[in-house]
């Protein structure tokens, strides 16, 4: 591995283990391959021993140790780099294990530790000298590059085809994971490296099954003529058990014969009659939610899943296969998905949710994440054809002198010089741009751009801040944490916590002096920080959902323009979440409001929550809704509070809100209008802007945070709603714009 500051795809976990315990095991090779619950890692070397632990994407991997002497091809550091083996011409010859099985014992003899040796890469993977560095390579990353055929030739040897693999053999290790979700850039070489590990584990494998599935029936068709059937008839005698049926099958490979593990115990051993069969089968299946339906399975490879469109859907498709790959609580079987994305309407939403779902730091009480995969990003830097070198490694910035890449030719530019060239030739339409983005993404938010035709708002400037944010380090200005009552009194303080279980999300902390701000008013409590800023909520009333698919709670602070310690007209809380009953949301928004000492603006036809601030003697925070008088309200408007959701006039005024807050405060301004051109806007929340991105005025129940975030901007300028000013003050319909250029145009 590289140290840490020479990527962004691993690191290396220094001290992990305690040296006394880590160098005990060590001695007793006792470490076993698989989980370790005990120090909270997925050891993937099989030899008993663990070396560096290096985390990759939010997962702990222990890696083999490295051996004293490491294979190189050259004793000079520049040329030490990763070289595929040229297979013995005299084995050639050999077609199967019978035919091995006649030739001479001197024969044998001379041949069997080379072959012995190639099982034991496969087993155990392989250590090679890349630039003067010890570099390990699982045992499938070795039969990809010494033994897959590909459309080339045979692979390159790319550094992110290794975090790749070795990720991939750490959710084969780990018995809690179902397998891998790869979110990838276009052409990364997943088809073949998928193709190979199903050759790899078919071949290996007894009485067992290895399915593909693709976009397409008539994809996962090809990939399995093309690339599968290629890979499995071009292996060497020694790895290829004897095929049932045509040599270039078109629906199914069936291995009925295994090759045997030729060792120096039974090189002389023949007896074909002797031999059990295999019985494994590599097929692939019609795009469909039920394609194996009922199957036992032992892999599935499953390509291009963010390119399932309607009426296929890869969340259905996953909930049934999910169910091949167990046998009761025991998982047996394994998933390796990858892909690009479409935009979010056209498939892309439902992966970018089974990748979202795939999160290793997010885990249920039986350690699985909530799609029991693991999810893997590795950015277009890494894996961008034309700037590899020889050493595998990407050439990220433009060189002071030409690099020779791993294809022989020389590399003058840099990959994100590339990128950004391209990103700026394509200003000027957005669409295109987009595409680019989820071909080529550099980050996650890149992977699932949507088509910006979709968008209500102006979805230029809502990129320029997610890009600008993708770009800042989040924890040097967003704080997740928790509020609480002090000393578990309730109505007594709030106090605010850093917590990374916490579901708040906050960029401003108010000093002590105006943190739990109460004001009383004939015997009623107000908040005192009103003129500072406001909340807005999306509540819900049902603690239970049905299928789980209730939506979260929701809930937005944002400032106002003020003279005090605060920012001005910016976001500063985010709340997103559905905690296990409602009346611990409802509590939640309440200590937030009261800490903060602001209003909250709350839709009325889910009460429960504007009951809970009524019962809990908080009436005076909760808003009324802004566009009636007083004396217009309906009894329960006056008791409670809030601002109905059925109304026409409310959503459009909702989302005129949002669309005006965005043109004003949001990416760059580049008129000028609002302030320098060149100043980016200030929204460190994703999740609220990804939202916004996709909001649909047609059907609001699905953008919680939408809803929430447009309620706090109508509570701030609550003054412009009153009703004879509505006419002067405030459009109740919204621009359209035009989003072909570098900047969204409104539509007069």
């Amino acid at each position: 591995m590289q140290s840490e500051g020479q990527n962004n795809l691993y690191r290396v976990v220094d001290g992990y283990i305690p040296k006394g315990p880590l160098s005990k095991k060590n001695s007793g090779r006792s470490w076993l391959y698989g989980y370790n619950e005990q120090y909270d890692f997925v050891n993937i070397s099989k030899t008993g021993e663990v070396g560096d632990i290096v985390e990759i994407s939010g997962l702990k991997i222990g890696l083999p140790p490295r051996p004293k002497l490491t294979p190189q091809r050259h004793k000079t550091k520049s040329l030490q780099y990763w070289e595929r083996e040229e297979f013995p011409k005299e084995l050639k010859k050999i077609s199967s294990i019978f035919q091995w099985n006649e030739m001479p014992t001197n024969f044998k003899d001379r041949w069997v530790d080379y072959i012995e040796a190639e099982f034991d890469r496969r087993e155990e993977g392989y250590w090679f000298m890349n630039q003067g560095e010890p570099t390990y390579v699982t045992g499938s990353h070795y039969m990809y590059l010494q033994w897959t055929s590909i459309d080339i030739g045979y692979p390159d040897y790319r550094e992110a085809n290794r975090v790749f693999f070795i990720f991939w053999e750490a959710c084969k290790a780990d018995k809690r994971s179902f397998g891998m979700t790869y979110l990838k850039i276009r052409r990364s070489g997943f088809s073949f490296m998928g193709s190979s590990e199903a050759v790899n584990s078919g071949t290996l494998a007894k009485d067992a099954r290895v399915g593909i599935l693709s976009k397409t029936g008539s994809d996962a068709k090809k990939m399995f003529t093309d690339k599968v059937v290629p890979i499995s008839n071009r292996l060497p005698f020694f790895f290829k058990p004897i095929q049932d049926g045509m040599d270039k099958p078109k629906t199914e490979l069936a291995f009925r014969i295994p090759a045997s593990k030729i060792t120096k115990k039974n090189m002389h051993e023949v007896a074909a009659d002797e031999l059990e069969g295999l019985d494994t089968t590599i097929d692939w299946k019609n795009t469909d939610d039920n394609s194996y339906d009922g199957e036992k399975l032992l892999l599935l490879v499953h390509d291009e899943s963010g390119k399932w469109i309607k009426p296929n859907n890869i969340l259905n498709n996953w909930r049934v296969t999910k169910t091949c790959l167990r046998l009761g609580s025991k998982i047996i079987g394994k998933c390796m998905m990858g892909s690009t994305s479409n935009a979010l309407s056209k498939g892309g939403g439902n992966f970018k949710k089974l990748y979202e779902d795939s999160d290793v730091e997010s885990r249920n009480a039986n350690g699985q994440t909530k799609s029991g995969m693991y999810s893997l990003f590795i950015p277009m830097e890494w894996n961008m054809e034309g700037f590899i070198d020889r050493y595998g490694m990407p050439v990220l910035k433009k060189p002071t002198k030409a690099v020779l890449g791993v294809d022989n030719e020389m590399i003058t530019n840099g990959a994100v010089d590339y990128w950004n060239a391209e990103v700026d030739s394509l200003k000027s339409d957005a669409d295109a741009l987009n595409e680019f983005y989820r071909q080529f993404p550099r980050t996650e938010s890149h992977a699932f751009r949507d088509e910006s035709k979709s968008s209500l708002f102006n979805l230029t400037k809502i990129y320029q801040q997610i890009d600008y944010n993708d770009s800042t380090i989040k924890e040097h200005y967003i704080t997740q944490g928790s509020f609480h009552w002090k000393d578990g009194q309730k109505d007594t303080q709030v106090i605010f916590s850093p917590d990374t279980r916490g579901r708040f999300l906050v960029s401003w902390v108010p000093n002590k002096n105006l943190q739990n701000n109460i004001v009383t008013k004939r015997g009623m409590k107000y908040p005192g920080n009103e003129h500072i800023g406001s909340f807005g909520c999306d509540s819900y009333d049902i603690s239970g959902t049905v299928g789980g698919k209730g939506s979260n709670g929701s809930l937005h602070g944002l400032t106002k323009f003020n003279m005090d310690d605060a920012p001005s007209s910016e976001f500063f809380l985010e709340y997103i979440a559905r905690p296990q009953t409602a009346e611990i949301f409802f509590e939640e928004v309440l200590m937030a409001c009261i800490f903060y000492g602001m209003p909250l603006l709350c839709e009325n036809n889910k009460p429960r929550l504007l009951y809970h601030f009524k019962n809990r003697g908080y009436r005076g925070y909760s808003m009324n809704r802004p566009d009636k008088q007083f004396n217009k309200l309906s009894k329960t408007e006056k008791e409670l509070g809030g601002i109905p959701n059925s109304s026409e006039d409310v959503k459009q005024s909702h989302a005129s809100a949002i669309e005006s807050y965005i043109e004003k405060h949001i990416g760059l301004d580049m008129s000028g209008a609002y302030r320098d051109s060149d100043d980016m806007g200030t929204m460190p929340f994703a999740k609220t802007l990804e939202d916004w991105a996709r909001f649909d005025i047609n059907n609001r129940t699905k953008f919680d945070a939408s809803i929430s975030s447009g309620l706090a901007i109508m509570a701030n300028q609550k003054h412009s709603y009153l009703p004879e000013q509505k006419q002067s003050k405030i459009s109740i319909t919204f621009g359209k714009y035009n989003n072909k250029g570098s900047i969204s145009e409104l539509l007069r």
